[in-house]
């Protein structure tokens, strides 16, 4: 249940990352759900550093550091996505 759970919280952030951040993202769905496991995992990585990992209730501050980190790297990730893509292209022609 681990791995589908992370998948799911993955897709989820990743999509609130593409609506947050201004402009068209060019990275397509399954990629933007890798993008936000590897936030969610930064997220939690960088909660833990200032003792949040987990509280009582919800877990606010968690969750705003994951879609924090989520939204820098599906920008991060979809800049590296277009520059790979726009490469392929040129070479192509």
């Amino acid at each position: 249940m681990g791995w589908l759970w992370a998948i799911i919280v993955g897709f989820v952030l990743g999509l609130i990352a593409k609506a947050i951040l201004p402009g068209k993202q060019h990275s397509p769905l399954w990629l933007t759900t890798i993008f936000g496991i590897v936030g969610a995992i930064i997220g939690n990585a960088i909660a833990r550093g200032f003792g949040v990992e987990e509280t009582s209730g919800i877990d606010w501050w968690r969750h705003l550091f994951q879609i924090v980190a989520a939204v820098v790297v599906v920008a991060l990730g979809d800049r590296a996505y277009v520059a790979t893509l726009g490469k392929r292209k040129q070479q192509r022609a």
